[in-house]
């Protein structure tokens, strides 16, 4: 491992690669195999629920064959609005191997967030709960969706071709054996980014891609073993975080993967870890936080020692935070990085290996990165210089859906520009120092500023708006909001929060308001955000 431009390659944990061979399958072809190796063995668990690997393969090839039948073509789009659920496991897999692209929507988003994406992504079916299916109905003419397939809606006859999840897998359980051209160069996912511009766009996942990173994974757990974990699943499967490192790590592990619908439900989540006893815990910061903090945890009312290995994603890792974790479960708590534009991940401390405070650890066998000038990208930056992180590997993206000119500015000869400023010390591992987007992390949550501006600005009372990533009292990212009032005009805080949740979901809610005069701006009129952020710092 002796590559002086890549320093980082001497720091892998012991049985590490440099490079993986990668093989030329695709998510489908990984199920499979993962079916012909573990078919009797428990692939998923949630609740009461539990699945062995052949009935989560027969439940999901008959989802395909109702896709099939109805008319998808390779490529087409299909949504799922569900939460943590083998409804969504199942879903996942039976649109893949039907050749479709899963296009996985947040379960708390509200219709009008739900129509956007389905319009903009070009779903053609949605699978969802009957508890949102009434309220999703009511704006399906403003899309291209043609059917829904509701789970637990018995309320009688349907309207138009709409139905229930249970009359979907009754009617499909006969039919022509599936066949599976599936590609790994053909796109499995859709993925919703702030990209480097801070506007939302649909990053392509190719089953390539995703089969890489689960693959790079699977050789960093070096502390690991395949048919012998339980993976907890507590990370949303609609993000590619958990998407990848739970759900698909899983499947290539042989392993059982522990659904947690609600990652809020801290009680049923620790039951989890201690009655199935959890392995591999994928999460972010403020689940690790919530479990150090949990008074039932710090009296020993909970087993956690069965925990390895634990990945920390979506914002930084406080030191105290690994280091609390790790001694009451006596597993390894670390900090990697990805973004969606590379499903998911890129960097990773290592999981025995040296950890140093504040850094997102190394790059994964076959990623290569460069810290190039923020100026034009050209130059790169030496040991411990500021610039802007680039990557390149066998999990980056293909572009962004029907945005060739953003695609343009994001990968350029090979390499993704990340919009993130970062810094690598000598021996290669990297920091963030800042990002170039203005895109807010709430709980690990993307939250665009421009969607919670337009919702501010269409209240009637409002003359201007501008929202950016705070820090609360915690050390959390959170939004808020700079208001200008109409002239003569006068409006609460309550007034404006009440007024977002009809449009937003709850994360996306600023937690703070604050009343001006005027905002600061460009000489052009562009609202300076970073400095209204840098005023709230100084406070």
């Amino acid at each position: 491992m002796n590559d002086s431009r890549k320093p980082w390659l001497s720091h892998y944990d012991e049985g590490v690669p440099a490079v993986i061979d990668l093989p030329d399958v695709s998510l489908v072809d990984v199920f499979k195999n993962a079916v012909a190796s573990y078919g009797d063995v428990t692939c998923l668990i949630c609740k009461d629920v539990s699945m062995t690997y052949n009935t989560v393969d027969d439940l999901s090839d008959r989802m395909a064959r109702f896709l099939l039948t109805q008319g998808l073509q390779k490529g087409d789009r299909v949504g799922i609005f569900l939460p943590n659920t083998p409804e969504f496991v199942i879903s996942y897999y039976g649109i893949l191997k039907a050749g479709g692209v899963v296009m996985a929507i947040n379960p708390a988003f509200r219709p009008g967030e739900v129509k956007s994406q389905a319009a903009e992504s070009g779903i053609r079916f949605l699978i969802l709960s009957g508890s949102d299916y009434q309220q999703i109905k009511i704006v399906q003419p403003e899309t291209g969706i043609q059917q829904f397939i509701i789970i637990g809606e018995d309320n009688g006859e349907l309207p138009d071709n709409d139905l229930t999840w249970d009359a979907m897998l009754r009617d499909n359980v006969q039919g022509p054996a599936l066949k599976h051209s599936v590609s790994p160069n053909d796109p499995a996912v859709f993925q919703y980014s702030g990209g480097t511009t801070g506007t939302p766009k649909c990053a392509i996942g190719l089953h390539r891609n995703l089969v890489a990173n689960v693959l790079q994974f699977s050789h960093w757990l070096v502390n690991t073993r395949p048919g012998e974990e339980t993976v907890l699943v507590a990370i949303p499967i609609y993000h590619v975080y958990g998407m990848v490192l739970g759900m698909n790590l899983a499947v290539w592990m042989g392993a059982r993967m522990v659904l947690i619908p609600d990652p809020r439900d801290l009680v049923g989540l620790l039951e989890a870890i201690q009655k199935y006893q959890a392995t591999i815990f994928p999460g972010v910061p403020n689940i690790y936080a919530a479990i150090n903090r949990s008074p039932a945890v710090m009296e020993g009312q909970y087993d956690l020692s069965s925990i390895k290995a634990c990945i920390s994603g979506s914002t930084t890792l406080p030191l105290k935070v690994k280091q609390a974790f790790e001694a009451l479960t006596n597993g390894h708590l670390v900090e990697g990085y990805g973004l969606s534009e590379a499903p998911t991940a890129t960097h990773c401390n290592p999981i025995l290996g040296e950890n140093r405070d504040g850094s997102i650890g190394l790059p994964l066998p076959g990623v290569d990165c460069k810290i190039v000038d923020l100026e034009q990208g050209t130059r790169s930056v030496g040991a411990d210089g500021v610039g802007e992180l680039i990557i390149r590997g066998p999990q980056i993206m293909a572009g962004y859906h029907d945005q060739p000119e953003e695609t343009k500015l994001v990968l350029r000869d090979g390499w993704l520009f990340t919009g993130d400023v970062a810094r690598m010390d000598s021996d290669g591992y990297f920091y963030l120092v800042d990002r170039k987007k203005d895109v807010i992390k709430v709980g690990g949550f993307q939250v665009w500023p421009k969607e919670i501006e337009a919702v501010l600005m269409s209240h009637p009372k409002v003359s201007e708006a501008a929202v950016a990533g705070v820090l609360d009292e915690e050390g959390a990212e959170v939004a808020k909001a700079w208001i200008v009032p109409k002239t003569g005009e006068f409006v609460m805080e309550d007034e404006l929060r009440m007024f977002c949740a009809n449009d937003l979901t709850r994360y996306k809610i600023p937690k703070y308001f604050e009343f001006r005069e005027g905002l600061p701006r460009t000489t052009v009129g562009k609202v300076l955000r970073r400095v209204l952020a840098e005023e709230h710092r100084s406070k």
